[in-house]
């Protein structure tokens, strides 16, 4: 970030792992962006945010906002769990602006007190609302569904709205835990935005996971995607490694008009393959980009953490903003090319070895010939190792810079499984490494002993490599500090 004395400016946290280009809490908890969307020509990233460092309980919506993704204003806490329908959370939902304003979707999370098991009873997943004419000033909650409005054969998990319009229609996504066992997404079609009605169940024939979480319906280039996060998929040698999964189904001939669809449970792909990637959210920009922020964490996971930052008074981040595009078939990412404005210099670099004098810094790798048998990838200082050979992806901890991270692994997904380019975002406790333009992406958190300089080793034989140095995004905090203010409005 910018100079830590320059305050409003920098993030109020301290530490030496704050990160540079990337959305973190100004303290406390970070996790599910959420709201996602460009209004009054701003982008906005609302988040999942609480002061609680371990287990992010109970949760508001934290706000940022910016008019370019380079230079961002916290805004405080647009939401928080201040009545009877939202007491033990505001859940992660998404924003409405098609008709000049913004509404607010989310889940409000009730427990009840008692000996109940949260599953079939004990619960209350509740669709709130909330519209703004501002961005920032938000009306008294409504509530829109209950338990009771959801379909028979279905627990009390049901959350994280998704509201979008397709051909005059307005269209709600929820994920959901069927009582047989699979997961689902749930979608409801509604005139006015106010009262939603059942419409279809997306779902696979044999289970694939028990819930869905953070559902995403949307078409990109005429192509139907569903986005979710399956619950309690078994890990294997190449895929579902983490505790929960985020990836997409291809839905090509899904339609809004006909009955109930299967996905193939064969065709789910995963969006990142790192330690720390959960609850993508995307949204279109006026661009027309379909851009996805993830949150660089993972909920329940205990064999790995973040220990050096919760020391410090906060812990996750985002990810930096990606662009979705279809290459051959295949859904990849890439940085959106704003990024590329918070390079400052380029780094001299010779051969392949050579020690990079800077927090934050951009990779580029162009690798020579088509040889998938072949060892190419990198190595960053003596703690991570990337590799791709005889079509396999690697990456690899070596220390304990990875605070119990160890290994991931997947399969190249093309014809000619050679790693070809390579591009490394490296921040100072956080690292995106982007596979043949997008094709895989591995996320992860990265504790190394110095932030300052990283010695940097190509393996393979490499054709082109550049390194540029970021600055750090502005990050104004004004009024807010470390504190979580109020909702700012009522409930009814």
């Amino acid at each position: 970030m910018a100079d830590q004395n320059n305050v409003g400016k920098v993030n109020s946290g301290q530490g030496k792992y704050r990160l540079q280009i990337h959305l973190m809490p100004p303290a406390g908890w970070m996790s599910d962006p959420n709201g996602l969307c460009y209004f009054k020509h701003h982008y906005h990233v609302f988040f999942q945010y609480s002061q609680n460092l371990e287990t992010g309980k109970p949760s508001s919506w934290g706000h940022y906002s910016s008019p370019d993704l380079l230079h961002w204003q916290f805004d405080g806490a647009a939401i928080c769990p201040d009545m009877e329908w939202d007491r033990d959370g505001a859940y992660s939902g998404s924003a409405f602006t098609a008709d000049g304003k913004m509404e607010l979707f989310y889940t409000g999370n009730v427990k009840e007190k008692g000996e109940y098991d949260y599953i079939l009873d004990g619960r209350q997943a509740n669709v709130l609302y909330t519209v703004s004419r501002d961005g920032l000033h938000f009306s008294k909650k409504q509530r829109l569904l209950t338990n009771a409005d959801y379909p028979a054969g279905y627990t009390l998990h049901v959350r994280d709205p998704k509201v979008f319009r397709k051909d005059g229609g307005c269209y709600m996504a929820l994920g959901g835990r069927r009582t047989d066992g699979r997961g689902a997404a749930i979608l409801y079609e509604s005139a006015g935005r106010k009262h939603w009605h059942f419409c279809k169940e997306l779902t696979t024939r044999e289970p694939f996971g028990y819930m869905w979480e953070c559902p995403d319906l949307f078409q990109l280039e005429d192509v139907w995607v569903l986005i979710c996060c399956p619950q309690g998929l078994a890990e294997e040698k190449y895929r579902f490694q983490n505790r929960y999964q985020s990836g997409y189904f291809r839905c090509d001939d899904f339609s809004l008009r006909r009955g109930d669809y299967l996905c193939d449970r064969e065709s789910f792909e995963e969006l990142d393959y790192g330690f720390d990637f959960y609850a993508p959210q995307t949204f279109t920009d006026p661009k027309g980009r379909r851009l996805l922020f993830g949150w660089a964490g993972i909920p329940e996971e205990k064999r790995y953490g973040n220990g050096p930052t919760i020391r410090d008074g906060w812990q996750h981040a985002m990810t930096v903003p990606r662009e979705l595009f279809w290459n051959h078939g295949r859904l990849c990412q890439r940085p959106v090319k704003e990024l590329d404005e918070l390079r400052i210099k380029r780094v001299p670099y010779e051969g392949n070895s050579g020690m990079i004098k800077a927090q934050a810094f951009d990779l580029l790798v162009e690798f020579s010939g088509i040889h998938p048998r072949e060892k190419r990838g990198v190595l960053l200082g003596d703690d991570v190792l990337f590799v791709c050979e005889n079509g396999c992806a690697e990456l690899k901890f070596l220390s304990d810079a990875g605070c119990g991270r160890t290994l991931r692994s997947a399969r190249m997904r093309t014809a000619d499984p050679a790693l070809r380019s390579l591009r490394v975002l490296r921040d100072t406790s956080l690292l995106e490494i982007y596979v043949n333009d997008g094709e895989l992406v591995f996320t992860t958190r990265w504790y190394p002993k110095s932030v300052q300089e990283t010695a940097l080793s190509l393996i393979g034989p490499v054709s082109a490599a550049e390194v540029w140095e970021f600055k750090g995004m502005e990050v104004d905090f004004g009024e807010y500090g470390n504190t979580i203010t109020g909702n700012r409005g009522g409930a009814d």
